[in-house]
C-alpha cells in the first residue's frame, strides 16, 4: 500500500509537471510580469518610477503602488527569486513534457515500414488509383524509377500475382519539435546564467579619463577587473541640423598597468574585453570643466600646425606677426534673428565656437568667432586659416556596460532553434505505399495502381506530390507501352 501510494504521488507529479495546462499558465506569468519588468525601470532611483506610476496611478497613490511593486520584486524583477523560480519552471515543464511524449514519437519512427493490404490502402488518409493497359512489370519499373528520382528509398512486397512498392521520407522530420524544446531550454538556461552570473550597468567617462568600475543605476560600484580610458568623444551631426547624424569615441583599455586594447566605439560596434562589452549609448558635458581649445593654424602657403590651448591663452600666425588670444567659448553659438546678438541657446556642444581676439604690428585688433561646424568662419585677410579642432576635455561619453556569460548559450540556441522550426514546419514524414495488380485475379487485362499515403503534417503538399509522381510515371509508362 505504501509503495502503491508514493507511485501514485510520483504520477500525480509527473501530470503536472508535463501538463500543457502549466506551460500555458507559467508563459501568461512571465510575459504579464515582463511586461511590468519592462514598464517600470529596473533598478532605478525611486524617484524615477514614482514618478512613472503616478502617470497610471495618480500621485497619491503612486508611492503605495511603489512599495507593493519593490517589495514583490519588480525593481530588479530580472534577478527576483520568483522570477528565476518562474523560469526554472517552465524548463522543467518543457524538459518533463518532452521526456513524456519523445519514446512514442521514437517509437513511430524506429518502427519498420512494411506492406498493405490494397483494402487498407484505400482507407488511409491519401489515396488515388490509376489504370494501365500495359504489363505488370512495365509499371513496377517505371514508378520504381520515378519514386527512386524523388528520394524514395524503394522497397518491394510480391504476393498473389501483385507487386507493392513501399517507401517513406523524413521520418527524422518528428524530431522537429523536441529540438525547437531544446533551444527554448538552452535560451532559458542562457538567461538564468546571464541573470546570476552578468550585470549591466552604465559609465559616463570624461575624455581623459580612466576608470576600473561602472555602476549600476542605483549608483553601486561593479568592479570591471581592469580600467578603461576615453581619449576623446566626438559628435557628427547631420548638415546644416542640430541632429545628430553619428557619435563615437575612442576607448583605451588598460590591464596590469599597460594597453592591451585600443578601438573607437560607436551605436552597434562596441568594444568587448574578458566577457565586459561597452556600448555607445549617450554623451553630454562634463559640469564645470576646463579643457583645452584644440586648434589648426594654416598661414597662407605654409603647412598647417595642430596646438592646444587654455582660455585665455595665445599663440602667432607663423611669419605673419599676428597674435591671437584665446577669450570666449560658446558650446551652442546662434544669432538672434532680431537682434542680430550672438547667444548660446544649448549647454551642449551642439554648435561649438571660439572667439580668439586678434592683434598685430599694422593691423586694428578685432575679434572673431570661430565655429567648428563651419570651418569657413576662421579665414582671416590675407588667406590665413585658424580652426577649431576641438574643445577637449570638457564632454564625456556615456557607455552602457554589460556582462552576459550566458549570450553564447543563446546564440547557439537561437541556431538550433532555427534547424528546429525549419524542420518542424517545412519538413515531415511521408509515408508511400503503391499497389500494382492486375484488375481481375490471374488475368491480363489492366493493371490498376492503388496509391495510399501518409504524413504527419501539410497533407496538401503531399496529395500534389503523389499526383505530380503519378504524373510522370503516367507519361513514362504511355511513352515505353507505345513502342
Amino acid at each position: 500500500m505504501e509503495e502503491k501510494k508514493k507511485k501514485d504521488i510520483f504520477e500525480e507529479a509527473w501530470r503536472f509537471l508535463s501538463s500543457v495546462k502549466l506551460a500555458i499558465f507559467t508563459l501568461i506569468i512571465l510575459a504579464l510580469s515582463s511586461i511590468i519588468g519592462t514598464i517600470v525601470e529596473q533598478q532605478a532611483e525611486p524617484a524615477k518610477n514614482i514618478t512613472l506610476l503616478a502617470k497610471f496611478f495618480g500621485d497619491s497613490a503612486a508611492p503605495a503602488v511603489y512599495n507593493v511593486f519593490a517589495k514583490l520584486g519588480f525593481m530588479d524583477m530580472y534577478h527576483s527569486w520568483w522570477f528565476l523560480s518562474l523560469l526554472l519552471l517552465f524548463s522543467i515543464n518543457l524538459i518533463v513534457c518532452t521526456l513524456d511524449r519523445f519514446p512514442t514519437t521514437l517509437r513511430l519512427v524506429r518502427t519498420p515500414l512494411g506492406p498493405l493490404a490494397e483494402n487498407v490502402l484505400r482507407t488511409l488518409p491519401v489515396k488515388k488509383e490509376l489504370k494501365f493497359k500495359t504489363s505488370l512489370n512495365i509499371v513496377k519499373d517505371e514508378i520504381a524509377n520515378i519514386m527512386n528520382l524523388s528520394k524514395y528509398r524503394v522497397l518491394e512486397a510480391n504476393k498473389d500475382d501483385a507487386i507493392q512498392l513501399y517507401s517513406q521520407k523524413g521520418k527524422y522530420a518528428r524530431f522537429g519539435v523536441y529540438i525547437v524544446h531544446l533551444s527554448i531550454i538552452l535560451i532559458l538556461l542562457g538567461a538564468i546564467i546571464g541573470v546570476r552570473f552578468g550585470f549591466g550597468g552604465f559609465l559616463n567617462l570624461p575624455e581623459g579619463q580612466e576608470s576600473d568600475v561602472a555602476y549600476t543605476s542605483g549608483g553601486k560600484e561593479i568592479p570591471l577587473g581592469f580600467s578603461v580610458k576615453c581619449n576623446w568623444y566626438d559628435t557628427k551631426y547631420y548638415e546644416g541640423m542640430d541632429m545628430p547624424q553619428d557619435f563615437k569615441s575612442e576607448l583605451v583599455v588598460m590591464d596590469g598597468g599597460r594597453e592591451v586594447l585600443k578601438k573607437v566605439i560607436e551605436v552597434n560596434s562596441p568594444l568587448t574585453y574578458k566577457g565586459i562589452t561597452f556600448y555607445q549609448s549617450s554623451y553630454g558635458m562634463v559640469p564645470n570643466a576646463t579643457g583645452y581649445f584644440v586648434l589648426n593654424i594654416t598661414p597662407s602657403g605654409g603647412n598647417s600646425n595642430i596646438i592646444w590651448l587654455k582660455a585665455g591663452e595665445s599663440f602667432d600666425i607663423p611669419g605673419t606677426g599676428t597674435r591671437g588670444t584665446i577669450v570666449n567659448f560658446s558650446p551652442a553659438l546662434t544669432q538672434d534673428k532680431r537682434t542680430g546678438a550672438l547667444m548660446t541657446y544649448a549647454e551642449n556642444m551642439v554648435n561649438p565656437a571660439v572667439a580668439i581676439r586678434f592683434d598685430g604690428p599694422g593691423q586694428q585688433q578685432f575679434t572673431g568667432w570661430i565655429l567648428k561646424r563651419y570651418p569657413d568662419t576662421g579665414i582671416l585677410s590675407g588667406g590665413h586659416k585658424v580652426e577649431l579642432v576641438d574643445y577637449w576635455g570638457v564632454e564625456y561619453t556615456g557607455l552602457q556596460v554589460s556582462k552576459d556569460p550566458g549570450v553564447w548559450l543563446i546564440y547557439i540556441a537561437c541556431i538550433i532553434m532555427a534547424i528546429g522550426l525549419y524542420i518542424a514546419f517545412f519538413m515531415s514524414h511521408k509515408k508511400l505505399w503503391i499497389n500494382i495488380a492486375h484488375e481481375s485475379p490471374g488475368s491480363k487485362g489492366p493493371v490498376r495502381i492503388t496509391v495510399g499515403g501518409s504524413t504527419s503534417r501539410n497533407r496538401l503538399a503531399f496529395e500534389k506530390e503523389i499526383e505530380h509522381l503519378l504524373s510522370k510515371a503516367s507519361h513514362a509508362i504511355e511513352g515505353r507501352s507505345r513502342k
